[in-house]
């Protein structure tokens, strides 16, 4: 392409004019006179001053991150569906074991039931002052150092034990447990030679489950130490790291003792502010371990109206245990609720009703359950 010298003579001087005005003073523009600023420099570890504002939100912050971190269960563990608290993993599918437990004052200390989960106490007999016998509940049977002293069972205990698909141990019964025996759902048990402990005590008040003893038991019978059929939760547990408040509830009334119908015991659940749990009295002072002197205590406490029938002269006798809708209360943390219960079958769980007919929610922890004769039902009284 060809250009013809004007034009290329004018560009030539279009260019020249713009590099003389590009070259002008820095007097002419005097935006060029400004001074450059220069930055301050920080330490690197200089502190920056916060404001209350930030300390406040990192707080809250730290508070929440706590918060969650406390409803986080720990590696290796589930809540356990007999207390929701958190247990190793390695006894998920175990079953449980309901031992029976002398309470006759003569018996006393109690050897492991304070480390059993669940706790119940209801009559023996009528006779001798109605006196109580204790079932006690326990998932993690292979930490057993002693438990007991181990007696017989009675017809209610049958009905109980397969709530928590157990195996019901105890040393014999009378006759009037061979037809629900012959049942079949009848629970498996484990009947009398556990260890005998030299004491000094009666006979019938030195036989004791010993360390290792309970796995023996099982192998012996061909009786499976993994669940036959998963109950779940017993309770409806509150959400793992949170409490419940019974103070807001329907007929809620400040609980710091509980004193049962047992009048040969005694028995009394008093609230332990310490410990946010109910310690067990009975004969007048609190039950602790053979071994380790610790106090019966429990986080949740059920206490069930029930009516019963008496077999004989002797007082044996067999609760109405499968029943619906029959009073009772529940205690934790200082307040009791009035409740219902309802067990449908031989081997339903029990269910525990507020007053507007909603399941109860009730706390993680220990539980002492206590089956108390409808005919004297009126003398409970909690304060």
């Amino acid at each position: 392409m060809k250009f013809g010298s004007r034009w290329i003579a004018g560009c030539a001087a279009a260019i020249m004019a713009l590099s003389i005005i590009g070259c002008s003073s820095a007097d002419e523009n005097p935006d060029l006179n400004a001074t450059t600023p220069e930055w301050e420099s920080i330490p690197e570890d200089a502190q920056i001053a916060k404001t209350e504002e930030d300390k406040v939100d990192e707080a809250a912050t730290e508070a929440t991150t706590e918060e969650e971190a406390s409803k986080e269960l720990p590696e290796g563990t589930y809540r356990s569906e007999l207390t929701g608290l958190p247990i190793s993993t390695s006894l998920q599918n175990q079953r449980p074991i309901a031992m029976m437990i002398d309470n006759d004052e003569r018996a006393m200390p109690h050897y492991g039931a304070v480390d059993c989960d669940v706790v119940y106490e209801m009559l023996n007999s009528t006779d001798n002052n109605r006196i109580t016998r204790l079932m006690c509940v326990l998932k993690d049977w292979g930490s057993i150092t002693q438990l007991g002293s181990i007696r017989s069972t009675r017809p209610t205990n049958i009905f109980l034990a397969p709530e928590w698909n157990a195996v019901l141990c105890h040393d014999g019964g009378p006759f009037y447990n061979d037809q629900y025996w012959a049942t079949n759902w009848a629970p498996p048990h484990f009947s009398g030679y556990f260890s005998r402990v030299n004491n000094g005590k009666a006979t019938e008040f030195t036989e004791y489950c010993l360390q290792g003893e309970m796995a023996g038991r099982f192998s012996a019978a061909g009786v499976s130490t993994s669940y036959t059929a998963y109950p779940g939760d017993h309770f409806q547990f509150a959400e793992y790291g949170e409490e419940v408040d019974l103070s807001k509830e329907s007929g809620a009334i400040t609980a710091s003792k509980a004193v049962l119908n047992f009048p040969h015991t005694n028995s009394q659940l008093i609230y332990n502010s310490s410990t946010k749990t109910y310690d067990y009295y009975e004969y007048g002072a609190p039950s602790k371990d053979g071994i380790t002197g610790a106090t019966m205590s429990y986080k949740n406490v059920f206490l069930q109206s029930c009516s019963f029938n008496v077999y004989d002269e002797h007082g044996y006798l067999k609760y109405d245990i499968v029943n619906n809708g029959q009073p009772g209360y529940y205690l934790t943390d200082g307040y009791a609720i009035p409740i219902t219960w309802t067990k449908s079958s031989e081997t339903a769980i029990t269910r525990y009703y507020d007053a507007s007919g909603q399941q109860i929610t009730v706390n993680s922890g220990k539980s002492y359950i206590g089956i108390c004769p409808n005919d004297t039902w009126g003398s409970v009284t909690i304060q």
